[in-house]
């Protein structure tokens, strides 16, 4: 039996995705911590919940778009037909029955990572999945247990928020997103919605 294809999974709701997203993508593969990297496109955070977000199947044209021609790289909509909101300790339980050749790995940000303990279910996904985590301004890093890894990947002070800020008052987002998304968010696709 050959080994498990190792698949990362790096879930937002990706409203907009934005070049700090394809980054730590591409640094996955890069270091060899996983074989393929799933932009798994969340329908409702738990976290935030409140939050207006771009119609679930634009943001997922969006995601597709910008990473199709990066190798190793795919866009999912596998939390769509998952109960809401998306807890991730039930995707990861429905994704590995679906695909038992995969070995799953959580990928998160550092801001997830100090308040991981907070997560329904924290300890399951402890126990059973290995963790990338990937670095952000203002969340040092200090202890990282045997199954995690602390991704190295230069801090981009870019976020989704600032970019729907940006696109509210009308300013170029050009140089914060990959030209697919900034073409989609020029055409009317507001991530505002």
């Amino acid at each position: 039996m050959s080994d498990p294809i190792r698949t990362a999974l790096f879930g937002g709701t990706f409203n907009p995705l934005h070049n700090g997203h394809i980054a730590i993508a591409e640094s996955v593969l890069e270091q060899g911590l996983a074989d393929e990297v799933w932009m798994l496109i969340t329908p409702c955070n738990p976290w935030k919940a409140d939050q207006t977000l771009m119609n679930d199947r634009l943001r997922y044209d969006m995601v597709a778009e910008a990473v199709k021609d990066i190798s190793g790289v795919t866009a999912s909509d596998y939390e769509f037909r998952l109960p809401k909101p998306s807890f991730t300790a039930n995707t990861l339980r429905h994704i590995s029955t679906d695909y038992p050749d995969r070995e799953f790995i959580l990928t998160i940000g550092a801001d997830n990572w100090v308040k991981f303990h907070d997560w329904r279910e924290s300890d399951f996904i402890m126990d059973n999945y290995r963790i990338i985590i990937y670095p952000r301004q203002g969340y040092p890093i200090t202890d990282v247990p045997e199954n995690a890894t602390l991704l190295d990947c230069p801090l981009m002070d870019i976020s989704s928020t600032q970019i729907r800020r940006m696109v509210k008052k009308g300013e170029p987002i050009d140089k914060l997103v990959p030209p697919s998304v900034a073409r989609f968010i020029g055409s009317g696709n507001s991530p505002e919605r």
